[in-house]
């Protein structure tokens, strides 16, 4: 992604997207992490911290706005609805902080529950 300004442009990868948004979904609470599905054997498994950002997609809109979806696996026991607001709402404002750029949706994608 492209941002302008009076001084110059900053160019930001989709890498640091990615990393903010894993960062900040994981520390939500009831998030027990970020999830990818298997193409072997089709079953979700939860990430590492390292590769957290298989369980990201950042799609750069053509308004210069950001999409970003993301796959979680959830404790046992949680509120799904009030877990994935409260994620959208932090992913949104972190990433618009941190970036500058505008987020157009947060999507999240509930791919498990774990139960301990």
């Amino acid at each position: 992604m492209r941002l302008q300004n009076d001084r110059g442009e900053i160019q930001i990868s989709s890498e640091v997207f990615t990393t903010i948004t894993g960062a900040v979904a994981t520390s939500c609470f009831g998030v027990k992490g970020m999830a990818a599905r298997s193409r072997k054997d089709g079953l979700v498994h939860l990430l590492r911290n390292e590769s957290m950002a298989k369980g990201v997609r950042v799609i750069f809109e053509t308004d210069d706005t950001v999409s970003i979806e993301l796959h979680i696996i959830v404790d046992a026991g949680v509120n799904l609805s009030a877990v994935s607001s409260s994620i959208m709402s932090e992913v949104r404002y972190a990433v618009g902080q941190m970036t500058g750029a505008q987020v157009r949706a947060v999507d999240v994608y509930v791919d498990s529950m774990q139960i301990d």
